[in-house]
């Protein structure tokens, strides 16, 4: 009886209106616009280049699997390779950003010294400094250093990132209560311990926001490893499928390029998958309320 009777109120409370309707109609179409494209690549994907050239279908066609052998065996077009070295590049940002990030604004929150306003808002306003500013003084710098056409200049500089430790720095003013870092010092814990133990499962839901972003952004860069990169076999996907404009408009395969794109956005869906648990865990998952 009283299942039914909570039913009933919870129905009673959700009623029915135009604004509502509304909402539920505007959610739709954008859900659909969002949506609409992504299966087009799909359908795509399947369909020869002749079958593209007459138009859109909304069934798949039957050459996925060649499509799939003619992007996977082209020398040309190494996605293999390609993937890899993103992987490598997007994974290591998103570490050392989130990471690093997490323990410089632990630092400032934590401590209270005389300048700690100031760094703060130095590391905003590096947030506003433009890469294409800066962009020739670093490949000067890696350049000397003999990192040109490697995988590291890609990723390391993601250890200073304003931008994730400006979101750590605010997710700690309001989920992070010092009273608990004060109870670990107490019992004798140390710093790094505090910060490695206590802090990051706190900030797993912020940790796993910016991971999302640093790893799509890092995934979807082209600027920096087209100034860096120089070798075919360490050229990461955003290269090599900005080389596709240069084909030869006779070997043009409209299915290949679409098969390439998918499988060039499918490790972003599967971090998104993986991660996006995080997000919805709670504010403070794992910490202590006041």
């Amino acid at each position: 009886m009283s299942d039914n009777t909570n039913k009933k109120k919870v129905k009673e409370h959700v009623r029915v209106t135009p604004r509502l309707i509304i909402s539920y109609i505007v959610l739709a179409i954008l859900t659909f616009l969002c949506l609409f494209f992504f299966y087009i690549l799909i359908i795509n994907s399947t369909r020869s280049h002749i079958q593209i050239q007459q138009g859109f279908s909304f069934l798949p066609g039957g050459h996925f699997l060649k499509n799939f052998s003619n992007v996977i065996n082209d020398a040309k077009l190494p996605i293999l390779t390609g993937l890899k070295n993103s992987l490598i590049v997007s994974t290591c940002a998103a570490v050392l950003s989130c990471y690093f990030s997490a323990l410089t604004a632990y630092g400032l929150y934590a401590y209270d010294f005389k300048l700690k306003k100031a760094a703060v808002v130095f590391i905003l306003l590096i947030l506003v400094m433009p890469t294409q500013v800066s962009a020739l003084g670093f490949i000067q710098l890696i350049t000397k250093i003999n990192l040109m056409d490697t995988l590291f200049p890609l990723f390391l500089p993601s250890i200073a990132a304003p931008a994730v430790f400006y979101f750590m720095y605010s997710y700690m003013q309001s989920s992070l209560p010092m009273e608990l870092l004060e109870a670990a010092r107490i019992d004798g814990c140390s710093e790094f311990k505090t910060f490695n133990k206590i802090v990051l499962p706190i900030m797993k839901p912020a940790l796993a926001v910016q991971a999302i972003f640093v790893f799509v952004s890092n995934w979807n860069n082209f600027f920096m490893p087209a100034l860096v990169i120089s070798s075919n076999d360490k050229k990461t996907l955003p290269i090599l499928i900005a080389s596709l404009r240069s084909a030869d408009f006779l070997k043009f395969d409209m299915g290949k390029i679409y098969m390439f794109i998918l499988l060039a956005i499918v490790p972003i869906i599967i971090v998104y998958i993986l991660l996006s648990k995080y997000i919805v865990a709670g504010v403070t998952l794992g910490g202590v309320k006041e």
